[in-house]
């Protein structure tokens, strides 16, 4: 039975596709063909003809035709579809009343397992746009959402007087376009962003009241998330995230700004930036749009007014000049 699904019996089914191919039949010919008694067949029909999906003719016997099954059908899948929307909105809505329930009534819950994907885009979207004062985040792969989505909503927090301190993995500042399309903006904004070789996992933490960390790094990971709420688990995220801080390298804005006598430009700190974070050349290349050619002429440059033969001894030249 195909139809039932659309509220029909078996019956109605078969009359409906017999019918189908029998244009303008009387009743007692649909009952033959479907082998059923005439008045069955005939009561059927009227519940065909109500609701639309068959018409009859003036005349006796009265005939009956069905109506155009993209028409008639379509319109019932159309509603059901709707329906089937509507119950999968009001489940969304009882599982998240559920959920809050749940954790006032077990105040003293420290963690909650978010299974869903949606579920998890949706609480960093909480987290984010609910913030007062500031958000805290690690940014590192893999994604639930395509890194850079946020940018305009993050932008418009910032201009209300929502800090961000965003601590980047190298893998992170290395996506294809990453730097110059989302990390630059959102720095000149009021960002503060910083590098890590490797953060140890990904994190967001709002106003120091939620936070919340993936299931795994593993692929296929991110498809599961602890939603975090005030415990020993939130302040020693927090702290995490402060001890990650302080041995972060600062990203400066990158762009044509002139420096001061003694200082490098802006482009000139954003390389030795991604020197110390441990980018490739052929990584430094993409997030800068350069060449490989420029790129090495360029790290060259540094590397010979920093008087250093190595990329670590660059990093620890740039440090003491205060460049980082």
């Amino acid at each position: 039975m195909e139809f039932n699904v659309l509220g029909f019996t078996a019956d109605m089914e078969r009359v409906y596709t017999a019918l189908v191919g029998m244009p303008r039949c009387t009743a007692a010919e649909l009952a033959d063909a479907c082998a059923m008694a005439a008045p069955a067949a005939g009561k059927l029909l009227s519940g065909l003809v109500r609701d639309g999906l068959a018409v009859r003719s003036a005349g006796r016997p009265p005939r009956f035709s069905a109506a155009a099954p993209d028409v008639a059908v379509g319109a019932l899948i159309t509603e059901r579809e709707q329906q089937l929307g509507e119950a999968r909105a009001l489940v969304q809505r009882l599982i998240e009343t559920h959920r809050e329930a749940t954790r006032i009534s077990h105040p003293d819950m420290a963690a909650e397992l978010l299974t869903d994907r949606e579920d998890i885009s949706k609480a960093v979207h909480r987290l984010t746009t609910g913030a007062r004062r500031e958000v805290c985040a690690f940014d590192r792969p893999p994604y639930v959402d395509r890194p850079g989505s946020n940018l305009d909503a993050q932008l418009e927090r910032q201009r209300t007087g929502v800090a961000h301190r965003v601590i980047y993995d190298r893998e992170a500042v290395a996506w294809p376009g990453r730097l110059q399309g989302d990390i630059v903006p959102s720095v000149r904004a009021g960002e503060q962003a910083r590098m890590r070789p490797e953060l140890p996992l990904k994190l967001v933490i709002s106003d120091s009241s939620a936070a919340i960390i993936p299931f795994s790094l593993a692929p296929g990971g991110q498809s599961a998330a602890y939603l975090i709420h005030p415990s020993p688990m939130l302040v020693a995220l927090q702290s995490l995230f402060e001890a990650q801080w302080e041995r972060a390298i600062p990203l400066g804005e990158s762009g044509p700004a002139s420096a001061e006598p003694g200082q490098p430009d802006a482009e000139t700190r954003t390389l030795v930036s991604l020197l110390a974070s441990g980018l490739t050349d052929a990584a430094i290349a993409r997030t800068q749009g350069w060449s490989a050619r420029t790129t090495q002429r360029r790290i060259h440059r540094v590397m010979t007014e920093l008087g250093a033969s190595t990329r670590f001894q660059t990093g620890l030249a740039a440090a003491r000049r205060g460049w980082l």
